[in-house]
């Protein structure tokens, strides 16, 4: 034989012996299934991160407990290079909020101020409402609704159709001269529970309060106004923002066997909006995230890639976490395999998302077929893969190239209770955790097992 030839059989014959078979992944599969439900470990540090340390909104003495926890289970778990990076985080504060209908009739409402609004003047303030059901509406308004608040009463026609109402709200109000804005709501149902979120300001227009009211409420004042009645509201909103403040992005490995330089990324996000438990958003994830890791290091399983979790810090108002891990790792971009993000709530996992910013068309198809390779691993678990989104905290790094996953869940109530005070741990199921965790850990393990790459 040609030595030359010789040598290369010799080579792939070795680097085929190096992978593992699918039989042996399978089993490795089974037996993080089996652990998974013995222990059902991601339901007992829920239970624990709810109950004991409760909503984490950044810049609050809670996500600073909760950073410092996470840090602990993961070194009792035994992975290594355990450690908080830095991150300066915004500081808002909620504050004392009360809404009033003074007219037709007297009636007190339910809201949420929205992240990052400013407060009312000292006493509130008082004014008529106009209700309007688009961007368009108000725009053929115009200046009527000068010295006004503006209820946007939108209905939920999924998340990211409607959520712009939210966000920019309040800066297309003040536009036109609005002294308040009100926003319907983001999501299907409610049981007069106001849903809370990030808003923005227009820079080149005054900062007006501006918040959430209920699903009833919205609907109350439009039939109100369509009846012709005068709507009068006193609303008042302590809300401020206070100088930024450290935070931290909790980081664990599992370091690789053979190439400990190529790194996959588990990810889920510490904070929550200040009302609920923030078990659905975005505890449940973090949860998983972390023990997927415990999984496969407490079965002594050896991954030829480093497993590294990643636990975010603001990502709910300002995805600083997100910001700052891009500019402190950009140099390991290259080697970074997938960055994968669990934040969809608790519910079932059914996919996981390939999100490549910069591929072409042909190589996002060739990267999809590459991991739809791994299909067989995961039959058990019933999931599918696609091209879609990844993540809000991974998003920054995406932008640039980095491989994204996005962990797709269920998610059949998940925004019936998204950002409100009915955010709370009674309604997790236990098996649907276990069932995630082992879903991830085998989605982890076979992926850092693999050759893989999808840029």
């Amino acid at each position: 034989m040609n030595p030359v030839r010789c040598l290369l059989l010799c080579l792939l014959v070795v680097s085929l012996g190096a992978q593992p078979s699918s039989k042996d992944l399978r089993a490795s599969s089974e037996r993080l299934r089996t652990e998974a439900f013995r222990t059902h470990g991601a339901y007992g540090d829920l239970a624990w991160l709810c109950d004991r340390i409760g909503h984490r909104l950044s810049g609050s003495p809670q996500l600073d407990v909760a950073i410092a926890w996470a840090q602990s289970r993961l070194k009792a778990a035994g992975l290594v290079n355990v450690h908080a990076e830095p991150v300066m985080v915004p500081h808002w504060v909620r504050g004392r909020e009360a809404a009033e209908l003074i007219l037709p009739a007297p009636h007190r409402l339910h809201i949420l101020g929205l992240g990052g609004s400013v407060g009312t003047p000292g006493g509130g303030l008082m004014a008529d409402v106009v209700v309007v059901g688009s961007f368009d509406e108000l725009d053929q308004l115009g200046t009527a609704v000068k010295g006004k608040i503006v209820l946007f009463d939108v209905p939920f026609k999924g998340y990211g159709h409607t959520v712009v109402y939210r966000h920019d709200g309040a800066a297309k109000a003040a536009k036109y001269g609005a002294v308040a804005a009100l926003v319907r709501s983001v999501g299907p149902v409610s049981l007069d529970t106001p849903h809370t979120g990030a808003m923005d300001y227009d820079p080149a227009f005054p900062k007006i309060p501006t918040a959430a009211v209920t699903i009833e409420a919205s609907t109350q004042l439009r039939r109100m106004q369509q009846r012709g009645e005068r709507i009068q509201m006193r609303l008042e909103m302590g809300a401020q923002t206070l100088p930024d403040v450290p935070s931290a992005n909790v980081v664990a490995e599992i370091r690789g066997s053979e190439k400990p330089e190529e790194v996959i990324i588990l990810s889920g996000h510490l904070d929550s909006w200040d009302v609920g438990q923030g078990a659905q958003d975005d505890g449940a994830g973090t949860v998983v995230v972390m023990e997927a890791a415990r999984l496969i290091q407490g079965l002594g399983l050896k991954p030829r890639r480093t497993i590294r979790v990643v636990l975010w810090t603001n990502e709910e108002n300002g995805l600083r976490g997100g910001k700052a891990y891009r500019e402190a790792h950009r140099a390991e971009f290259k080697d970074i395999i997938a960055a994968v993000e669990s934040d969809s709530g608790s519910e079932r996992v059914k996919g996981f998302s390939l999100d490549l910013h910069k591929a072409t068309p042909e190589a996002k198809a060739a990267a999809l077929a590459s991991l739809k390779s791994l299909g067989a691993v995961l039959e058990p678990f019933g999931v599918t893969f696609r091209l879609g989104g990844s993540g809000a905290d991974v998003s920054p790094m995406v932008g640039e190239g980095v491989p994204g996953i996005g962990m797709e869940h269920a998610a059949t109530h998940y925004f019936d209770i998204h950002h409100t005070h009915a955010d709370t741990f009674e309604k997790i199921e236990k098996d649907d955790l276990a069932h995630n965790a082992a879903a991830l850990a085998t989605f982890a393990y076979a992926l850092a097992q693999s050759d893989l790459r999808f840029q």
